[in-house]
């Protein structure tokens, strides 16, 4: 069984390595008891309080994005047109605001259960493509922004989210980048090359072997 990223995973400077790095691993959550899980397959790094994309720049601090200032390894969810929630996770220390905005997943334990949640009857091929849709079918709301990512010690915790290790090897050649999507404000920032992903190519021997949890 693979283990839980080590928090140092996740403290680190390099937000843009970081965000390169989730691609390939298993982000589970255990809501209400009930678990599911995808591998992450879309990722965007934002750099904090010089990127001017981040819900941070030039040190902005709100109500809601607080929590972005907290240490690596946290939770960052916000509420999108009022109706989506998507889900980031914090990086670098305390008091440096940067976070990655998970994007895509490949729907592996629990289809169940996503299948439910997106009121959809079948999995098609971008059930899992798009921010406000890894956070509906992994059951993630922005109740749950400031939680500590993990398997903590509390007694049956209502809700818990977790990425897993060591679930695919992604070779750096199959990974794409290109701009963030959304971001047309942030002027010269938009055009950073800090969004990744993996082609569907990179699934064609690994979805039989982590295929599960229907």
């Amino acid at each position: 069984m693979a283990l839980p990223l080590p928090s140092s995973f996740f403290l680190r400077g390099n937000v843009v390595q970081v965000a390169r790095e989730l691609l390939g691993k298993l982000i589970v959550t255990r809501i209400d008891g009930v678990t599911t899980s995808g591998i992450i397959t879309e990722t965007e790094a934002y750099a904090g309080v010089t990127d001017k994309a981040s819900h941070a720049y030039g040190g902005r601090r709100t109500a809601r994005t607080e929590v972005m200032y907290a240490r690596g390894g946290t939770a960052y969810v916000y509420l999108c047109y009022g109706m989506h929630s998507l889900f980031n996770i914090v990086t670098n220390v305390e008091e440096i605001p940067h976070a990655v905005l998970i994007r895509g997943i490949l729907p592996m334990e629990g289809k169940g259960t996503m299948l439910l949640r997106s009121g959809k009857e079948k999995i098609s091929k971008d059930f899992g493509t798009g921010p406000g849709k890894v956070s509906k079918i992994l059951g993630i709301h922005y109740s749950h922004s400031g939680l500590l990512l993990g398997r903590d010690g509390q007694e049956a915790p209502p809700a818990r989210i977790w990425v897993e290790d060591h679930v695919m090897k992604v070779a750096i050649d199959l990974i794409l980048s290109g701009p963030r999507i959304g971001v047309d404000y942030a002027g010269d920032d938009a055009l950073l090359p800090y969004r990744f992903r993996l082609p569907e190519s990179a699934f064609s021997a690994s979805v039989p072997v982590f295929a599960g949890g229907a």
